[in-house]
């Protein structure tokens, strides 16, 4: 019985074996068939790769289609180092045209690691570079000369700022990483980059056309009016030099739907280099000064302790007030801005004069809930939510909080001890201009991806005080500029506004020596379409806003109603009638 298993067992493994070289004998003339030669050689057809594939970034255009940030074609110089053949040849080449030490680049070529294939000699290339050398690359071939072979190259997008220092405290810089950093770039990061997919990409270039594509990132169109701002930081320069000023910001606004028209701040910096942003900076609250940093403004506040006290019926434009240049709050003396007194007033009195003593008495009357729920409903404490990154939202002391004392009553209506950032001033005075409507501010107009164009709706941000109260005060202040014969003043169009001149806190108190220049105001008066606010830093000349601030606002009024094509009021007026 086993040698009959024995023999079944022989002959199973027989049959298998043959069956197996059967096999083998099929595989072998199967691979050296004539189909399967054709087959081999249309191998390379259907050869390919997958490659994540990174979209071109999404560009940014000016309210008129000017265009503030592209991208522009940049390679990769790189060596196939399985195609070499003369790495001399190679590193001096390369050497001449990129500028770079013969030795390293030929010891980068010959001493890569063995499991190396293929080398960067140098990143960010500019095209003309690269079109030079594939000229001599083909005129080398043309001479069948192959010195030069292993060379390649691979284009990429780099981010591109063809105005340079234009609007860059708006805009903010892509890092060569692809990401964004401050201001637009860093707000809306995501929506411009897109969205990176992998994709099967065939290494026959003849199928070029099958690679899908990948959509862009999405593009912007921003508010900013492009010849606004230049001419804005423009003004802010002279500015900064007659009055010698440490630094400033001006920002031009629309009162009646919070568009931003122009952002100025310095320093500024060439977008192209963003390596200088760590020379020009100490930290980031400094690269946009309008939205990133929160000071004590001063007397520009009075316009808000004026309109609370009009809205809560407190007083009216004809209230009188006598002022003996001092006044106690919370056990405190305050005194007036130049220590005198101005006898009896009218409110409009209390405006133009700028009298600090007649602020402490309207919040005093008023009382603590009144006064200081006026200011947080005037956003005071928060951020304004504009569409940059990096917003600061200064502070607002109210009764309960630590270092809140009774005297904060009457300083806080002037201006003292209260921080806001150039763009909450804006935010909040805009209900002055805007019946009693305060605006969000925003720098998005429109989006554009895939052929369809999405508008950004305007957004408000409340009513705190009653469209009546806003038409009495703006009336007041327009009054107020005439009767003071102020520099703010723009011949033939009819403005209001209000200084501030601050003096800078200290850990020892506050010193003298030094202010806080602004001034805020908006036009014309029975149509407000343009809102401005300004800040000088430390003033030499002058420490008074009425002397630096004021006629910048002028100058920037003048240039708003030339740009934004804004008639005369006789001109407006009849055209009104007509």
């Amino acid at each position: 019985m086993r040698q009959q298993y024995a023999t079944r067992s022989l002959v199973l493994i027989a049959i298998l074996g043959l069956v197996g070289i059967a096999v083998v004998v099929q595989m072998i003339r199967i691979q050296n068939s004539e189909q399967a030669k054709v087959f081999l050689s249309q191998g390379d057809q259907y050869a390919g790769e997958f490659q994540m594939v990174y979209p071109e970034r999404g560009e940014i255009y000016d309210r008129n289609g000017h265009l503030l940030a592209g991208n522009r074609t940049v390679y990769e110089v790189g060596v196939s180092l399985n195609d070499v053949g003369d790495p001399q040849a190679l590193a001096y080449t390369l050497g001449l045209y990129l500028g770079l030490p013969y030795e390293e680049v030929y010891d980068q070529i010959v001493n890569a690691p063995e499991s190396w294939e293929y080398v960067v000699v140098q990143d960010y290339v500019g095209a003309e570079t690269v079109t030079s050398l594939q000229q001599l690359i083909q005129q080398l071939e043309d001479a069948d000369d192959h010195r030069l072979d292993g060379l390649g190259f691979k284009p990429h997008f780099q981010r591109s700022y063809p105005e340079n220092d234009l609007a860059s405290n708006v805009l903010g810089f892509v890092t060569r990483d692809g990401r964004g950093y401050f201001g637009i770039e860093e707000k809306y990061n995501d929506l411009l980059a897109g969205t990176p997919v992998q994709v099967w990409v065939p290494r026959d270039p003849n199928k070029a056309i099958e690679i899908p594509r990948v959509p862009n990132g999405t593009t912007l169109v921003l508010t900013i009016n492009r010849d606004l701002q230049a001419k804005v930081e423009s003004i802010l320069d002279q500015s900064l030099n007659e009055y010698g000023a440490e630094n400033g910001t001006i920002i031009v606004m629309d009162p009646r739907n919070g568009e931003i028209l122009a952002m100025a701040t310095t320093p500024r910096m060439d977008l192209n280099n963003y390596s200088d942003y760590f020379t020009l900076y100490d930290n980031g609250s400094q690269y946009n000064r309008a939205i990133g940093m929160a000071y004590e403004p001063g007397s520009v506040i009075k316009v808000l302790t004026m309109a609370a006290a009009l809205d809560t019926g407190t007083v009216t434009p004809d209230t009188t007030y006598v002022d003996t240049g001092v006044i106690e709050v919370g056990g405190i003396t305050i005194r007036n801005w130049n220590r005198d007194s101005w006898g009896q007033q009218n409110m409009i009195g209390c405006l133009q004069h700028s009298l600090n003593v007649c602020m402490a008495w309207l919040s005093s009357q008023m009382g603590m809930q009144n006064f200081y729920g006026y200011m947080e409903h005037f956003g005071f404490g928060h951020p304004t939510g504009i569409d940059l990154s990096g917003e600061a939202m200064g502070r607002l002391k109210v009764p309960g909080d630590t270092d809140w004392y009774p005297v904060d009553l009457g300083t806080n209506a002037f201006g003292q001890g209260i921080t806001v950032t150039p763009l909450q001033m804006l935010m909040s005075v805009s209900a002055v201009a805007n019946d009693g409507r305060m605006v969000t501010p925003h720098v998005l107009s429109s989006m554009l991806r895939d052929g369809h164009q999405y508008q950004v709706p305007s957004q408000y941000a409340g009513t705190p005080i009653r469209p009546e109260t806003a038409r009495i005060l703006n009336e007041m202040l327009a009054i107020s500029l005439e009767q003071e014969s102020s520099q703010a003043l723009l011949p033939g169009y009819r403005l209001a506004g209000k200084t501030g001149t601050a003096q800078i806190p200290t850990d020892y108190g506050y010193d003298a020596d030094y202010t806080n220049a602004s001034f805020i105001g908006w036009g014309p008066v029975d149509d407000p379409q343009f809102m401005v606010y300004i800040w000088l830093q430390k003033p030499a000349s002058s420490i008074w806003a009425s002397e630096t601030a004021a006629p910048v606002f002028s100058k920037v009024a003048e240039q708003s109603v030339i740009i934004l094509n804004i008639p005369p009021d006789v001109v407006r007026n009849q055209l009104a009638i007509h």
